[in-house]
């Protein structure tokens, strides 16, 4: 039996998931698989997946907005399973912000706080607050017609701020922006939460969102936790071939591989030598192949490498890089390399492959067998 009490205001919160579970009524597949997390106290953790692998059935847990099906969420110690969402002491971001269109911003604001009855003199106090934080004061008076995406946003995230919930939710808030508007709310979004010590768990389907904000991350795949780390843990040591592929920008280049003959043969087109492995005998029989497209470096640059003759399929010029495509069997693989190549499709050119950054992973499981060893990062840029 579960004593209902509202949590404690002001105090940081610690989030735990024991067995987190989710099962809609009728279905049979679990939305979520048993899910062990713990959250610390004033820490920004995002979740991050593709579409359907459980990540706002997950927040919507969190904010009471949906039923555990099995497991215990718990905030400082206390399950809060059965608690309703006002006795949480949370906030929340929603992806289309939620506003309502009939008020203005200020009134968009304060909502929340005129239904808990806060006072008049505390509400306007914590009004002017947030409005400054987010660059609001001047707008307040403001329907939500009359504004930007951006500024809607911000409205949106003042509306948090006042609530002065020590935990904050926030599912996708950004993905009805621009590319540079995106970038510029990642930065002030960052800086609120270490401003106000918040505990926040972002929801974001943009691994680059993910990798630039997260203290730690958990990517999330068909209800199940791939892998939680920091942001350089997931890039560097991979535990799976999901996690991998999912995380990075470009993405890795992947490849069937096999072992004969004293030789890696990739795609039945690119053959290594096989002697940078320590265990050749302790590898499975059918093997995925990753590389960074960073560690696809130029044929005449500095540096052990093995260097092949690949033909361009596709050049896209960054400015200050230049991605090229290559066709590596029945795979594309990409190389970003600094500066501008003058590069043309169809051109055949020699590509140097850092055997040390080589990634292997069981084809049949997806596990990892072998991370890249790489001891400066520095060293495989050309």
């Amino acid at each position: 039996m579960y004593v209902l009490k509202k949590l404690e205001v002001g105090k940081v919160p610690r989030v735990e998931f024991e067995n987190f579970s989710k099962k809609y009524e009728g279905g049979d597949q679990l939305v979520l698989d048993g899910i062990n997390l713990e959250i610390n106290d004033g820490e920004l953790f995002v979740i991050v997946g593709p579409s359907g692998s459980g990540k706002s059935s997950f927040i919507r847990m969190v904010a009471g907005l949906e039923k555990i099906t099995e497991g215990f969420l718990k905030i400082n110690g206390e399950i809060v399973n059965h608690l309703p969402p006002k006795d949480r002491n949370l906030s929340m971001v929603f992806q289309n912000y939620a506003l309502y269109p009939h008020l203005t911003v200020e009134q968009n604001i304060l909502f929340g706080l005129q239904a808990k009855k806060v006072s008049k003199q505390e509400r306007k106090k914590r009004l002017i607050e947030a409005a400054e934080m987010v660059g609001l004061t001047e707008l307040l008076r403001r329907k939500p017609r009359q504004l930007s995406g951006g500024q809607r946003q911000r409205v949106a995230l003042a509306r948090a701020i006042v609530s002065q919930s020590p935990l904050c939710l926030m599912d996708e808030p950004l993905s009805n922006l621009d590319a540079k508007l995106r970038q510029q709310m990642r930065m002030e979004i960052s800086q609120l939460q270490k401003k106000l010590n918040l505990t926040l768990i972002y929801i974001t389907h943009d691994q680059v969102e993910a990798m630039t904000m997260g203290d730690r991350i958990m990517v999330l795949s068909d209800g199940q936790a791939r892998q939680i780390d920091d942001p350089i843990t997931l890039y560097n040591e991979p535990k799976n071939l999901f996690v991998a592929t999912f995380i990075g920008s470009p993405k890795m280049n992947i490849g069937d591989a096999i072992l004969h003959n004293g030789m890696l043969m990739i795609e039945e087109t690119l053959e290594l030598d096989f002697n940078f492995l320590s265990d050749v005998q302790a590898l499975p029989k059918t093997l995925k192949v990753g590389i960074r497209p960073e560690c696809l470096v130029h044929g005449e640059s500095e540096g052990e490498h093995v260097v092949v003759e690949l033909e361009v399929a596709n050049v896209e010029q960054l400015g200050n890089a230049t991605q090229i495509t290559f066709r590596v069997g029945n795979e594309f693989w990409n190389a970003q390399w600094s500066g501008q190549w003058l590069i043309k499709l169809g051109d055949k050119i020699p590509v140097g492959i850092i055997a040390d950054a080589i990634y292997l992973f069981d084809a049949e499981t997806g596990k990892t067998v072998r991370n890249a060893v790489i001891k400066d990062r520095n060293e495989v840029r050309s």
